[in-house]
Order: C-alpha cells, then sequence, then structure tokens
C-alpha cells in the first residue's frame, strides 16, 4: 500500500501497519511527539491500522487537534490519579477544550489541597509509563463492565449511545478503565508539563434538574515552558477581570440575597454609565437624527405573541402571573379562550413597543425613515451557568433603536447604523477589538425561524453586499440569527477568550406584516416598511465591563469617574486646596480634594491605585503663585503650571474624548508585550 504524507512524500509497505508504526518508521522523534493523526482527512488514533492506499499526517501537540488528544489523555490521567485518591468519586465526561481540559465527578467539593495532592499523584502516574490501550466490547458487555466498576454515568451514557455505535475504552496501566471515544497518546509517559487550576460545581449534563457535580480544570503543554506561558498569562488575565477591578474601585457590587445576574452600580459606576448615556443620546438625537422614546418595562402576553416572542423566545423570558392558571379558568370543554389575558412578562426588548408608537399615527413616504431610539432596561431570564460579572446579567440597559424605513431607504439606514456603532467604538478606542459576523438563518431548522426561505436568503445577501461594499472584514455563522431576520453582529473576547456580541444591526422584513405597519406611498396606496434594529454602543454593562479590561480600569479622562484629586502637602494648604476643587468643579470636571493627615507620597500612592489620571499637588509655592503641580498617569510628573491653563488643557482633553498613552509603570511593559 502506499501512504502519502503531508510534503508529498510516498511511503509503501507491504501489509497494514498502525498509525503510530509508520510514524516510528519516519523517525523516532517523530513517533515519541506523536498524538494523534490525520487519515485521508478523519482525526484517528494513533493505534489505527492502516490497510489500504491514504493519504496521512502524523499530529503532534503543535497541531490543534493534536493538542486536543495530549490534554484528553491527561484528563485521562486526572480520572485515575481521582480514583486512586478518592475511590468513592464516580466518574463522568472528561473532555479537552479550547484552554485545557476539565474532568467532571460525583463527589464533594475539590480544595486546593485536595488539588495539589491529584497532581502529585497524576506524576507518579505519568513517571510510571502506563501504557494506555484501546478495546471494544458490545453494549451488553460494557453496560456489564461499567455496573462491576460501579460507574453509574458511564452506563448512561452508553444507554443514550445509538444502537449500533462502537463502543470503545481505553485502559492505563492495569487497574483504570475509561470509556472514550479517544484518541490518546500511546503511554503516559509522553505528558511532559500540565497544571490543575480550579474547581468549581457543574450540572450532570448541563441540566440544573440533574446532579450537582465537581469539575476540575486543567491545562497541559508539551513543554514546561509553555505552560509556564499560560500561567503568567493567566495571572495577568486575572489583574484585568473586570470583576476583580471593578469591586477594587468600587464601581459595582453584587449580593446573594438581590439575585444573581442582577449587579448594583455604586456612585463611581454610576456616574460612568451617565456620562456613557449622555454621549450615546446627544449623538443619537443631534448627529444622527433620532427621536426618543420611553416605554413600559413589562406588558400582556399578547403583544409577545404578535411579535413571535412568545413561540420562539418564551423560555427567556420572566413570566409575571400563571399562564396555565388563567387557561383553566376559561376553559370550556376542549376550546380554549382568553378573553382578557392575565399573564405578563418583563420585556426582553423593546421593538414591539416602540411598533406602536410608530402606528399611533398614519405615516406618509415623505416622513420615513423613522428613526426612534430608547435607552432601554430588559429583563432576560439567563441560566445561572452562564451569569458572568456584568457580561451576561439578567437585567441591563441598551442603547436600543429601531428605524422604519422605505425599502429604498433600507441599504443608507443600515450602512448608517454601521457607520454610528463604528464612531462609538473609535471613540471609545475599541475599534481594533472587534470581529464581524453576518448571521444567517438555519434553513434544516425552520422551526426556529418565521418568514419563507426566498425571504431569508434575499435580506442575507443584502447584508454580505453592504458588508463587502464598506470593505467589512467578516465571516457567516449559519443559526446565529434573530427569528424574525438576519443581523450583523460585532463581537468581542473577554480577557478569558469567552466570545460575546456587543452590537448588533438586524434586518427585519416579517414584523411589519405581523404588527400591520404601513405607510402611504406616493400613489396614495398602502406600503408595509422595512425595519431595523439596531444598538450603538450595545448593552452598557457589557461594554462597561469590555472598557474595565481593556484598560484595567485606567479610562480615558473623560471616561473616569475622578478626573483629578487636589494633593496638599500639608494642612497648612487644605483652604487652597479647597479653592482649586472648586475652580475645577466650576468647569465640570470631576474632582475631589484629599485632606487626610498622611504624607504626601501616601495620598501619591492612594491616588495612583485609585487610578485617577490627574493628581495635582499644592503647598506653599503653588499658593503663592496660584498654580499646580501637576502629576499624572501619562507623562508623569508634568511640572508647575497655572491653574487656568490646566483646566483649559483638560477640558480640551475631555471635549475631544482623546485616548492619551499611559505611561507605562515599571514591570508593565513586558506584560504588555506578552499581552
Amino acid at each position: 500500500m502506499k501512504i502519502t504524507l503531508k510534503d508529498g512524500s510516498v511511503k509503501e509497505y507491504e501489509g497494514a501497519k498502525r498509525v503510530y508504526d509508520i510514524a516510528l518508521d519516519i523517525s523516532e522523534g517523530l513517533a515519541r511527539a506523536a498524538c494523534a493523526a490525520e487519515l485521508d482527512g478523519k482525526v484517528v488514533d494513533l493505534r489505527t491500522v492502516v490497510d489500504s492506499d491514504a493519504e496521512l499526517n502524523i499530529l503532534t501537540a503543535k497541531d490543534k487537534e493534536g493538542l486536543a488528544a495530549y490534554r484528553h489523555t491527561t484528563a485521562h490521567v486526572l480520572a485515575e490519579a481521582v480514583k486512586r485518591l478518592f475511590p468513592e468519586a464516580k466518574l463522568t465526561i472528561g473532555p479537552s477544550i479550547d484552554t485545557g481540559f476539565y474532568y467532571d465527578f460525583d463527589f464533594r467539593p475539590f480544595s486546593r489541597e485536595d488539588l495539589d495532592a491529584l497532581e502529585a499523584e497524576m506524576k507518579k502516574i505519568i513517571k510510571a509509563d502506563e501504557k494506555i490501550e484501546r478495546f471494544t466490547l458490545n453494549r451488553a458487555d460494557a453496560i456489564k463492565k461499567m455496573e462491576e466498576i460501579g460507574e453509574p454515568y458511564k452506563v448512561e451514557l452508553i444507554n443514550d449511545l445509538p444502537e449500533d455505535a462502537e463502543l470503545s475504552f481505553y485502559s492505563q496501566g492495569d487497574s483504570f478503565v475509561d470509556l472514550c471515544a479517544g484518541p490518546h497518546l500511546m503511554s503516559t509517559k509522553y505528558i511532559k508539563a500540565f497544571k490543575l487550576l480550579s474547581s468549581s460545581g457543574a450540572y450532570w449534563r448541563g441540566d440544573e434538574n440533574k446532579a450537582m457535580l465537581q469539575r476540575i480544570y486543567g491545562t497541559a503543554y508539551a513543554s514546561k515552558e509553555e505552560l509556564q506561558g499560560y500561567l503568567d498569562y493567566l495571572e495577568d488575565i486575572k489583574k484585568r477581570d473586570h470583576n476583580r477591578i471593578g469591586r477594587e474601585m468600587e464601581l459595582f457590587t453584587t449580593v446573594d440575597v438581590i439575585g444573581q445576574g442582577l449587579p448594583l452600580f455604586m456612585p463611581k459606576g454610576t456616574r460612568m454609565l451617565e456620562t456613557l448615556q449622555r454621549w450615546i443620546e446627544d449623538k443619537e438625537d443631534k448627529e444622527w437624527g433620532y427621536v426618543r422614546t420611553k416605554t413600559p418595562l413589562m406588558a400582556k402576553s399578547d403583544l409577545y405573541k404578535i411579535s413571535g416572542h412568545w413561540d420562539h423566545y418564551k423560555d427567556g423570558m420572566f413570566i409575571l402571573g400563571d399562564e396555565e392558571k388563567v387557561l383553566d379558568e376559561v376553559k370550556s370543554g376542549e376550546d380554549v379562550e382568553i378573553k382578557e389575558s392575565n399573564v405578563y412578562a418583563l420585556r426582553p426588548m423593546t421593538c414591539p413597543f416602540q411598533f406602536f408608537i410608530y402606528k399611533a399615527s398614519q405615516k406618509s413616504y415623505r416622513d420615513l425613515p423613522i428613526r426612534m431610539a430608547e435607552t432601554s432596561t430588559l429583563f432576560r431570564n439567563e441560566d445561572s451557568g452562564e451569569m458572568h460579572g456584568l457580561t451576561r446579567v439578567r437585567q441591563f440597559t441598551i442603547t436600543e433603536a429601531h428605524l422604519i424605513v422605505r425599502p429604498d431607504q433600507a441599504v443608507e439606514e443600515f450602512k448608517g447604523a454601521l457607520s454610528l456603532i463604528k464612531e462609538c467604538l473609535t471613540t471609545l478606542g475599541l475599534q481594533n477589538d472587534v470581529t464581524y459576523r453576518l448571521s444567517k438563518w438555519d434553513p434544516n431548522n425552520k422551526e426556529k425561524y418565521i418568514g419563507d426561505p426566498k425571504t431569508w436568503e434575499e435580506t442575507e445577501q443584502h447584508l454580505r453586499d453592504i458588508l463587502v461594499e464598506l470593505d467589512v472584514p467578516f465571516y457567516e455563522a449559519v443559526g446565529e440569527a434573530a427569528f424574525y431576520g438576519p443581523k450583523v453582529d460585532i463581537n468581542t473576547k473577554n480577557v478569558y477568550g469567552k466570545e460575546d456580541t456587543v452590537m448588533t444591526v438586524q434586518w427585519d422584513p416579517m414584523n411589519a406584516e405581523r404588527f400591520d405597519m404601513y405607510y402611504i406611498d406616493q400613489n396614495g396606496e398602502k406600503q408595509r416598511p422595512l425595519i431595523i434594529h439596531r444598538t450603538s454602543a450595545g448593552c452598557y454593562e457589557r461594554t462597561f465591563a469590555w472598557l474595565i479590561e481593556k484598560y484595567m480600569g485606567k479610562f480615558p479622562t473623560w471616561l473616569c469617574p475622578e478626573q483629578v484629586r487636589v494633593l496638599p502637602i500639608s494642612d497648612k494648604y487644605e483652604d487652597y486646596a479647597k479653592q482649586v476643587e472648586k475652580e475645577l468643579k466650576k468647569n465640570d470636571i470631576y474632582a475631589s480634594c484629599d485632606l487626610r493627615s498622611e504624607k504626601i507620597g501616601y495620598k501619591i500612592r492612594e491616588a495612583r491605585k485609585a487610578r485617577v489620571p490627574y493628581m495635582l499637588i499644592v503647598g506653599e509655592k503653588e499658593q503663592e503663585d496660584g498654580t499646580v503641580s501637576v502629576r499624572s498617569r501619562f507623562e508623569g510628573d508634568e511640572g508647575a503650571k497655572p491653574l487656568s491653563e490646566f483646566i483649559n488643557a483638560i477640558c480640551e482633553e475631555i471635549r475631544t474624548k482623546a485616548i492619551r498613552e499611559e505611561k507605562a509603570e515599571e514591570g508593565e511593559t513586558e506584560a504588555k508585550k506578552m499581552r
């Protein structure tokens, strides 16, 4: 048989060979590094027997699929260590993930001491060079084996597999066996560097009605240097996590008795949100021709039935009232008729409310486009496992708007919505941190959407053409559209690598008909408008989290809740410090005065810790000359300046929303290079 390798060279063999043996024939070094292989385009185990002509690519830990096999083997080593130290623990699943691996166990919570002990046991397993073997069993024998060793979750998994599925197992040494599809390394000795990172609760199969398991997260690399680099990276992102910084800076907090996903914004955080809101509202209204609305936080279920949300999104809504009780009360024989609905829901969106504002009066073609904007508080019943700081919450506020347009205006208005988003991103300094996605419907899951295939294809092509014309790099994703139309999603990743949608523009050809919206054209005929749903700066909470992590709390001056802190050298200069503070506030600068009886060095350190952009130090000379000694995050010691000169400069910086380059603190430059 002829085996064509990745470089185009060909190996010939008279008989069948395992993939591992072919790798060994190529070179011993390759065999040692091999983790899996790609056989005719399919990822396979190193134990796979090749018995006919094929294309073969040996995968190492430098390849994505190879690294996944390497990490998956490490997860099995973890499972064996758990069974050695805690034999009463029950095994569930242990896949590789982008950042490493995890394994879920039915057991008590694991402490950091437990993880350290497990790491030591894993090292023993690796050092023992336990051979890893693959074997298969029929369904009856597989169930019997898992029952004999007391693994009920494995029995459940086997029972859920198709009747004709190949039930494969991997053994490590003489005592450990796990149900697994593979692939795996040939032996435990090939694992060179790993670390157990944390432990947390996780529901079996992600279902909150099932058992709470204990998940151990870990990571693994082919070298200690790579592992250390990743651990250093984790330390860096911990410093950037908006949860930590937001609480440290007293921007927001959360309280268990209030509820998960319901953050409390403290005075500084509230000031920042208000600054963002005023800026966005002024920009939309004064520069982009929006009108502002204010609509209820809840509505009867009737409204959501018209919009389609009741059928397509009810599980994500907070329902007020008992729908089943209402149905029972009005049930007559086999017919059900709700004469007056007592079921309400908190709004997950604003669109249907604004549609009725549009319908309140007859519109002419001359009235369009109508751009209705609202700073909307919305509610979505997110799963508890999805909650994270401010990036995914159950109550949030969004820069929402709906454009009611004639068909001939739709393309230009859609472009305008994208331009506004780009302008907002640029002002915030976030324009280089996003990706654009054309989110399409899934033609194989038509129940999830409303409308016909032709309409979906046409509208998706409109968006594709717009993005190409604007030279916006984008990718396409099936199944990510709203149920009523395709959209362009602007996405970014948080410090942990999770991608979230932060802004969106949707093309809606469906709801005008559902809500009987129309305008009178130049011939006096009724016509259906198109609707564009959009945000500008997105969800305030999520954008706020993004800004915290982007700037590590060192925000551009115009956004800072405290822009200047006045520091008198001693009590003798308190009156002058107060005069300076008063003059700053008269010019709409957020200023404070540190009048504590502390040394000036301590006050400076505290101001730096609070990430205040400017410190104004005042003493005898400054008081006599009417000046201030300026220290900033940007230039360090900027020297003495007349107060009026400083005020003019900072006011200009705030007015233009300038983003000044930070002066790197000691040790910070190398961290930036690594990021």
